[in-house]
This record gives structure tokens, C-alpha cells and sequence, in this order.
């Protein structure tokens, strides 16, 4: 007959529930692993898998009861540790969609919005656009087993302990989030400033000719423009698109590597 101690069934629960409140953490804020169309069972069931094979690869965990204070509140802090850097991640798709964003308003598809169930709020169509064409380039660089092999890494260059976190890793997923507007206008330049062009030729054309109806045709031409402009720079996006992947992956193993335990 096989018995536990109550030691030993303890450092059971908690050599897979300390891993898996990060691995979760991540699952949650990450994209793609957290895109709101993953049933919640997937995303709990991938989160076990994960778990089960990086539990054996974690440092020596502090023998304490799972259920203690201490042991909720290691629980919290590796479930925050793995939304932020799943949300360090998740930073490069805003910064793509509001690129979108902007495109869209400056060609007059501000109109054409509908309800994201991702960011819970109103998202324009070129916005979107932009979004699932990241997310097609993410997969294609095999973004999401990086992500993964980032998680793992995690674990020993930030060992679970009792500490708490520095938040030097925070203050710098703080920062990282000035990505969002930066990187956003900077992948919309182009466009913008060739929509920018073509609004003052429509203006200068209608001072020359005031009989023409400068909405029945500046509509049409700004629409026309905007998608030629956006057919033309989509083959270009990729060099950006892999920058900004790279840049994510530091940030998220800056955190991972610079929000160490504080000695007490």
C-alpha cells in the first residue's frame, strides 16, 4: 500500500499548482493562446500540459502548505508574473490594430466598426485587418513555441520562491507599453501621409473647379487610395512585424529575468 505524509502530498499539490497559476497567467493575456474564442476548457486542459511537462524542470520549491497564506500568495504572484508577460505580448497586436486604426479613420472607414470580443469595445474593420494579418505572421515565425519555450526559461531564471517581485519587470512592461502609440504611427506613416497627399489634391482640386462635389468624389478616391496603398505596403510589413515580435520576446524575458526576488 502506497501512503503520503502530509509533507510529501503537499509538495505534490504544490510542485503543479505553483507552475500552472504562471502557466495560466500567460495563457490568459497571451495572444492567440488567449484570443476569447478558445473555449475555456482548452485553454485550462493546455494550461495542465504544460504544467505536467515544466514540473519536473522547476528549482526546488519552498516547502510550505499550498493552502497557507504564503502559499496564495506565491500562488498570486506567479499568476501575475504570467499576465504580465503574456500582456507584454499582447502589446505588439494594439500597436498593429491602432495602426489599422488610424489607416481606416484617415481613408474614411471610421464608420465601419463592429464589437470586438478581444478588447471588449468597438474595433475598425482595417484595424482588425491589420490584427489577423499579425496574427497570421506570428504563427508563421513560429511565435507561439517561442512563447512557450519563454515560459519554460522563466522558471529558472525566475525561480518560485517567497519573496516578493522587484518591480523593476513591471516599470518596464509600463514602459513597453508606449509601443502601442510609437510603433502604431510608425507602421501608419506611409499611409497616412500618401492619404495626406491625395486629401490636398482633392482640396486643391475643388478650389480650382468649385462646381465639383467634393464628397461624391473625394469618398471614392480616398477609398480607392487607402486600399492600393495598403495592397502595395502589406508585402513590406513583414521585416516590421518580426522586429516587433523580437523586441516582445526580450521584454518578456526582461521580466522574467529582471523582476527577481527581492532580498528581505
Amino acid at each position: 500500500m502506497v501512503t503520503f505524509s502530509s509533507a510529501e502530498l503537499n509538495a505534490l499539490i504544490a510542485g503543479l499548482l505553483w507552475p500552472l497559476s504562471r502557466v495560466l497567467g500567460l495563457i490568459a493575456a497571451a495572444p492567440i493562446f488567449g484570443n476569447v474564442n478558445v473555449p475555456v476548457q482548452v485553454k485550462i486542459g493546455l494550461g495542465f500540459f504544460l504544467s505536467i511537462i515544466i514540473a519536473p524542470l522547476v528549482p526546488a520549491l519552498p516547502a510550505l502548505d499550498p493552502i497557507s497564506f504564503q502559499g496564495l500568495l506565491i500562488l498570486s504572484q506567479q499568476f501575475i508574473l504570467g499576465l504580465a508577460m503574456g500582456f507584454a505580448m499582447r502589446i505588439v497586436f494594439a500597436a498593429v490594430e491602432m495602426a489599422g486604426a488610424l489607416v481606416g479613420m484617415t481613408m474614411g472607414l471610421s464608420f465601419a466598426t463592429f464589437f470586438d470580443p478581444q478588447s471588449r469595445g468597438q474595433s475598425t474593420a482595417i484595424g482588425q485587418f491589420f490584427a489577423l494579418t499579425a496574427t497570421l505572421a506570428f504563427l508563421a515565425v513560429d511565435g507561439h513555441l517561442v512563447l512557450i519555450s519563454t515560459l519554460v526559461e522563466s522558471f529558472l531564471t525566475l525561480p518560485i520562491a517567497t519573496n516578493p517581485l522587484d518591480v523593476r519587470g513591471f516599470y518596464h512592461l509600463a514602459n513597453w507599453g508606449g509601443t502601442i502609440f510609437r510603433t502604431g504611427l510608425q507602421l501608419a506613416m506611409p499611409i497616412l501621409a500618401a492619404l495626406l497627399i491625395t486629401n490636398i489634391a482633392l482640396g486643391i482640386l475643388t478650389r480650382a473647379a468649385p462646381q465639383l462635389n467634393i464628397f461624391g468624389i473625394g469618398f471614392p478616391v480616398t477609398l480607392t487610395v487607402g486600399f492600393i496603398l495598403i495592397s502595395v505596403a502589406l508585402p513590406y510589413l513583414a521585416v516590421p512585424l518580426e522586429r516587433l515580435f523580437q523586441e516582445a520576446f526580450e521584454a518578456v524575458r526582461y521580466i522574467s529575468t529582471t523582476a527577481p526576488v527581492l532580498k528581505r
